[in-house]
C-alpha cells in the first residue's frame, strides 16, 4: 500500500513537472541555465572515473524532428516535443557524442567519434594555452632578447589547419603573441618570428621556434578609444535619435517576436550564434499566417590569409566550427550598437566545465527608420492634377555582434512589411597585420602578401566567406528550386524593327547536382517555389534569393584549406533536408580534411524537386587592406535578400498605413 502511495505521488509530481515544463518553453528555445546544469550533472555521473579528463566542448539543443515541430505548431493542445541536449565531450582524449533527455534525466544515446577533426575550441582551452608561454624559459628568453617587457606581452591561440598530413595529429593550437606597452590595440603590434605549438590534451608546449627578430610596430597612431584620442577632432554632429513616443510596434513573448504581419522565433547556439526559426507572415487577403522559413543561421565562416611565411601560412580559419560564432558573441552597448528603442535579450552557453555562463545583451531588436521609402509615385500625366503617394520604409532588425579575435562581425536579420527578409553582415574591428622591416613602400622588393599600412606594418590580404543555412518552407515544406536564366534572343524575322530582346528560361532542379550555382558569369533569378501552390493567375508561389554582390574563391581547388572549405566553390547549393546536416564545414571542423562537409552531402545527388529542401548561400569578401583600415577599419557590408515572388496576389503593402506623425514640439530630448 505504501509503495502504491509513493508511486502515485511520484507520478503526480512528474505530471506537474511535465505540464509546467511543456508550457514554460518553446521546443526550439535555447537551453536554459538550469538545463545546462542538469546536463552537466547527468554526464559527469555517467563518467565518474573520467571526471578529471572530461571537458564539455559543445552543449546545445538537440532539436526535435521537423515533422514533430510542425505537428505541434498545428495542434497547440498536444504536449511539447521531447526536450533534449546534444553534447560533444572530450573524455579520456576521445570525442563523445551524447544525447541527454532532460525530462527522463538520462543519457539516451552515446557514441565515440573516431574520424578526422576535433570539436570546437572552448574559451578555457584558449585561455589556458595562452598562459603557457609566460612560464616557458625559451619564450621568456626570446622576449628578453628583443628587449621587450614580459608583462606587456599578450598571447593568443590559433587553430593549425590541415596541410596534407596523413597521420592524425594531436588536438593542438599554435600560439603567437603581441605587445601592448602604450596601446590596447595589440593586433597592430605583433611579435613576429616566435611560434609555439601547444598540446591541448596535455596542456603543454610541445614545439617552439624563434626564427628571426622582426621590428615590432610602434604603438604611436594605434589608439582608437575616444577617451585617449588627442585633437584635432572632426566636428560633432547635432543630436540624433529615433523617437517612438507610443513605444515599439513589436512584442517579445519569451523568444517569439511579433511585428507588423511577421511572426518568428529567435534562439542562440554556441556555434551558430543567432538562429531565426518559424518565420511566417500574415496574408490579409487570405487571412492566414503563411510559412516562409523554418530555420536559418550562419553555418560557417572561412577566413584564409594569403601570407605564406612560417608564422602565417596556417591561418585559414573556420570561425564558426573552430572557435564558435556564438561563443564569440559580445554584449551590445545601448545607444551605440543599438538605438534607444531597442529591446535586449541575454543568452547562456555551457563552459568547458559544463556549467552555464551568461552573456548579457547579446541580441537587440529594434525598428529601423532612416528616411528610406517603401514605395511611392507622383502622377503628373493627368491634366490639371498632380497625385502623390508615399510610404516610409520601417523595418524590424534583430542584431548580434560576434568578435572573433581581431574582427567584429555585425549580423542583422531585417524583416520588411513587404515580406522580404534582408540579411546583412558588417565587418569592422581590427586587421590582422604582420610585422616587417619595411618603413616605406619603395623599400619593398619581394611579395609581402599585403599592403604597407604604417611603418613596420603589413595588412595581409585575406578573404571572408560566410555560409548561411536557409531552410525555406515557402507555404509548406515541399519546395522546388527554379533557376531562371536571362538570355539574349536575336530577331531573325521581320516581326519587329528591333534586332534583339532578352527572355527568361526557367529550369527546375531535379537533383542536388542541379542545385549548385556559380554566380557572376550569367544573369539568373534564384527562385524557390511551392510547386503545389499557385496564385489566382496560375503562377507558382515563391521567394527569390537576391545576392547583393558575388565573390568566389581564388585559391586553387587542390589547396588544402580550399578542400576543407569546398562549400565556397559554389555560391548556392540546394540539398535535401537532413536534420544532421547543419555545418557546411562539417561537425568536427578543427583539423578537418574535407571528408564530411556540404560538398560530400551534395555529391549524394538526392532528389530535390517537390521535396523538403535546404539552401546554402555563401557571401564573400576579398579584402585588400588600405590605409583607411588602420588602426581600426570602418564597417564593410555585404548581404542578400529573400524576397516574395508571386507569393502574394499583388503588392502586400498597398494598404499599409504610414506611421503617425510625431509632433516634435512635445518631445523633450
Amino acid at each position: 500500500m505504501a509503495a502504491t502511495f509513493k508511486t502515485i505521488v511520484f507520478y503526480f509530481f512528474l505530471h506537474i513537472f511535465f505540464v509546467s515544463f511543456s508550457h514554460q518553453y518553446h521546443p526550439l528555445d535555447s537551453l536554459t541555465p538550469s538545463e545546462f546544469s542538469q546536463v552537466q550533472t547527468i554526464v559527469i555521473k555517467a563518467y565518474p572515473i573520467s571526471n578529471h579528463n572530461l571537458t564539455f566542448q559543445y552543449v546545445g539543443l538537440e532539436e526535435p524532428s521537423k515533422p514533430l515541430i510542425l505537428s505541434w505548431l498545428k495542434d497547440n493542445t498536444t504536449a511539447n516535443p521531447p526536450r533534449q541536449a546534444f553534447v560533444i565531450a572530450r573524455i579520456d582524449h576521445q570525442s563523445h557524442e551524447i544525447i541527454v533527455d532532460l525530462l527522463q534525466q538520462s543519457i539516451i544515446s552515446t557514441q565515440i567519434y573516431d574520424g578526422y577533426g576535433y570539436p570546437t575550441l572552448s574559451i578555457d582551452d584558449q585561455e589556458r594555452a595562452n598562459k603557457l608561454p609566460f612560464t616557458y624559459p625559451p619564450f621568456v628568453a626570446s622576449i628578453r632578447n628583443r628587449e621587450l617587457k614580459l608583462e606587456e606581452v599578450v598571447c593568443q591561440s590559433f587553430t593549425v589547419g590541415w596541410f596534407g598530413e596523413k597521420k592524425k595529429s594531436k588536438r593542438m593550437v599554435k600560439v603567437m603573441c603581441y605587445y601592448s606597452d602604450g596601446t590596447v590595440n595589440i593586433y597592430m603590434r605583433p611579435i613576429e618570428g616566435i611560434t609555439m605549438k601547444v598540446d591541448l590534451e596535455e596542456m603543454k608546449i610541445i614545439a617552439f621556434s624563434d626564427r628571426a627578430i622582426v621590428p615590432v610596430p610602434k604603438a604611436e597612431g594605434t589608439e582608437y578609444r575616444e577617451s585617449e584620442l588627442k585633437p584635432p577632432f572632426s566636428p560633432s554632429l547635432n543630436r540624433i535619435t529615433v523617437v517612438q513616443p507610443d513605444g515599439p510596434s513589436f512584442t517579445v513573448d519569451g523568444h517569439k517576436i511579433r511585428w507588423a504581419d511577421w511572426e518568428f522565433h529567435v534562439s542562440f547556439d554556441a556555434r551558430a550564434g543567432l538562429i531565426i526559426s518559424l518565420a511566417s507572415i500574415y496574408d490579409p487577403e487570405r487571412q492566414e499566417l503563411r510559412r516562409v522559413m523554418y530555420k536559418a543561421h550562419v553555418s560557417e565562416l572561412f577566413v584564409p590569409y594569403m601570407d605564406l611565411t612560417n608564422e602565417w601560412y596556417y591561418r585559414t580559419f573556420f570561425d564558426a566550427g573552430e572557435y564558435g560564432y556564438g561563443l564569440c558573441a559580445m554584449p551590445l552597448q545601448p545607444l551605440r550598437d543599438c538605438p534607444a528603442t531597442a529591446v535586449f535579450l541575454d543568452v547562456y552557453f555551457a563552459a568547458q566545465d559544463g556549467l552555464p555562463r551568461k552573456i548579457p545583451n547579446v541580441f537587440c531588436i529594434f525598428e529601423r527608420y532612416a528616411g528610406d521609402v517603401m514605395w511611392r509615385h507622383t502622377e503628373v500625366g493627368i491634366p490639371g492634377k498632380m497625385v502623390r503617394e508615399v510610404r516610409q520604409e520601417v523595418t524590424l532588425v534583430v542584431r548580434m555582434v560576434s568578435t572573433i579575435g581581431n574582427y567584429d562581425y555585425i549580423n542583422d536579420w531585417e524583416f520588411t512589411q513587404s515580406g522580404s527578409i534582408k540579411v546583412t553582415v558588417g565587418l569592422t574591428g581590427l586587421l590582422a597585420v604582420r610585422g616587417t622591416k619595411y618603413t616605406h613602400k619603395e623599400q619593398i622588393e619581394e611579395d609581402v602578401y599585403g599592403t604597407l599600412l604604417a611603418q613596420n606594418t603589413i595588412g595581409v590580404h585575406h578573404d571572408h566567406f560566410l555560409n548561411y543555412r536557409l531552410d525555406l518552407d515557402v507555404d509548406d515544406d515541399a519546395n522546388s528550386f527554379v533557376k531562371s536564366k536571362l538570355g539574349t534572343v536575336k530577331i531573325k524575322d521581320q516581326r519587329s524593327p528591333r534586332k534583339s530582346y532578352w527572355k527568361v528560361d526557367s529550369q527546375t532542379a531535379k537533383t542536388e547536382s542541379d542545385g549548385r550555382v556559380k554566380l557572376g558569369s550569367e544573369s539568373a533569378d534564384l527562385l524557390f517555389v511551392n510547386p503545389n501552390k499557385k496564385t489566382k493567375m496560375g503562377n507558382l508561389v515563391g521567394y527569390r534569393l537576391i545576392p547583393e554582390g558575388v565573390t568566389s574563391p581564388l585559391l586553387s581547388y587542390d589547396d588544402y584549406p580550399q578542400i576543407r572549405a569546398e562549400f565556397t566553390n559554389y555560391n548556392v547549393w540546394v540539398t535535401a533536408y537532413n536534420k544532421s546536416e547543419k555545418w557546411a564545414g562539417g561537425l568536427y571542423t578543427d583539423q578537418s580534411r574535407g571528408d564530411d562537409n556540404l560538398a560530400v552531402w551534395s555529391n549524394r545527388n538526392r532528389s530535390i524537386e517537390n521535396k523538403d529542401i535546404v539552401t546554402w548561400y555563401t557571401l564573400g569578401f576579398h579584402h585588400v587592406p588600405y590605409q583607411e583600415d588602420f588602426p581600426l577599419m570602418p564597417t564593410l557590408k555585404g548581404g542578400f535578400e529573400l524576397r516574395p515572388s508571386n507569393f502574394f496576389e499583388s503588392n502586400p503593402v498597398l494598404k499599409v498605413k504610414p506611421p503617425k506623425d510625431v509632433n516634435m514640439t512635445h518631445i523633450v530630448l
